[in-house]
Formats: structure tokens, sequence, C-alpha cells
């Protein structure tokens, strides 16, 4: 069953440009949602089965290290994987996400390329 994805970006641009990059990846995916910060992200997590997360780590409400504690720390989704995209340019907050489970990062801008790399390393 091909693995569903939740875009998590505050900007609607960014989630519509990964929905796009994602579907051109010709990585078989199924469900491809989205959620503008953490909060609503946990939301769609509750409500539906979801593999793999792509959250950007700088948003409002619940940023995506918060996000990312939490889906490791409840024991609801212990299989969901997690990939930080961000312009982040602190290395100690992309190894906080590491540390914290994530299972890589992008940095923005990214390129169909790098999704597409990253996306086949993960499944």
């Amino acid at each position: 069953m091909p693995p569903n994805v939740l875009v998590v970006d505050d900007s609607a641009a960014i989630r519509k440009i990964l929905q796009r990059v994602l579907r051109q990846s010709e990585v078989p995916l199924g469900n491809i949602l989205e959620a503008g910060d953490g909060v609503q992200a946990l939301e769609v997590l509750k409500s539906q089965p979801v593999d793999l997360v792509l959250t950007d780590i700088n948003m409002p409400n619940m940023d995506g290290l918060q996000l990312l504690a939490q889906i490791k720390s409840s024991g609801q989704w212990p299989n969901v994987k997690v990939v930080m995209i961000t312009t982040e340019g602190n290395q100690a907050r992309v190894m906080e996400a590491v540390g914290l489970g994530a299972a890589g990062y992008v940095k923005k801008p990214f390129t169909a390329d790098q999704i597409k790399e990253k996306l086949l390393s993960l499944f």
C-alpha cells in the first residue's frame, strides 16, 4: 500500500509546491494531506492514517520540532517517519531534530530530485 504523506508548513505556497513535487516524483504515494502548523498536523494524524510527515521547523502555534517531539513521544504513531524541510541555517536545530527522531531533513530551497531521493531512501 503506498504511503500517505502529510505536508506541514505555514506557507500555503510551499505546501502546494511540495504537493506538486511529490506527485511528480514518480514514487508511488497514497493521499497527500496538508496542515498549516503542528496543531493542525496533530489533528490530521488523529483522523487519518499517515506514514510520512514533511514539516517545516519554523511555524506559529506549534513548530516542527514540537510536532516531531509530540509524534515520537505519544506512542500513537510509532511508525510515522518525519522529515524536516527547512530554511534553518542553525545546525544545532537540525541536529536537535535528528536527536528527536527525525528521519532526515531537506533544506529550502529544495529541488524535486532532492525530495524524490529522500522519499526513495525512506520507502
